[in-house]
């Protein structure tokens, strides 16, 4: 469906030279002179890219009808990710090339959300924040409670990940997968 450059707004998601891509933050502009025009942030969601662009006031912009689908992961073989589509209970195969990054926090059972445009998967959404057994790092030192400083951690995906002094083996501990960080020790 054709949108005006009116109905471009957060959260959008549109097709951009046949990619899809979701608006972060439009300013709809009306000059003294001239035309009304939009500057928008939008975001690949294939890629992550973030782009800058402008639309004129003649300008059609074709919108993307994305289904998100709640799926959790079962399991891996090779560089492939398999998943389960938690209302059809249909196995769903995701190649690494996809995910990226975010394999590194895919454990058994665990829900995330997968965008899909015509049948086509787009990307995967892990949880904000997800608990991980500390295998293997360094022993703490009692009184080593400094946040500042940070040692290297191995968790229970084999994922390693900077965590404050006095995080031991066998310590649970909670990570932002948004930025692959310690947030706080959870036992």
């Amino acid at each position: 469906m054709a949108l005006s450059i009116n109905d471009i707004k957060a959260g959008l998601t549109i097709l951009v030279d046949g990619e899809t891509w979701v608006v972060l933050d439009a300013q709809h502009i009306k000059p003294g002179k001239g035309a009304a025009f939009v500057r928008a942030k939008i975001r690949n969601l294939k890629n992550g890219s973030i782009q800058e662009r402008t639309w004129r006031g003649d300008e059609k912009i074709e919108e993307a009808f994305i289904e998100e689908k709640k799926l959790q992961y079962q399991y891996s073989s090779g560089d492939v990710y398999h998943f389960m589509d938690l209302e059809t209970y249909e196995e769903i195969a995701i190649s690494k090339d996809i995910l990226g990054d975010k394999v590194k926090f895919l454990k058994d059972n665990l829900e995330v959300t997968a965008n899909f445009y015509k049948g086509e998967i787009q990307n995967v959404v892990l949880p904000f924040f997800i608990e991980f057994k500390v295998i293997h790092t360094e022993p703490g030192i009692r009184g080593d409670t400094a946040k500042s400083t940070f040692k290297p951690a191995v968790i229970e995906t084999n994922a390693t990940v900077q965590v404050p002094l006095f995080i031991n083996p066998g310590d649970v501990i909670k990570i932002d997968t948004r930025t692959s960080s310690y947030v706080e020790r959870v036992n």
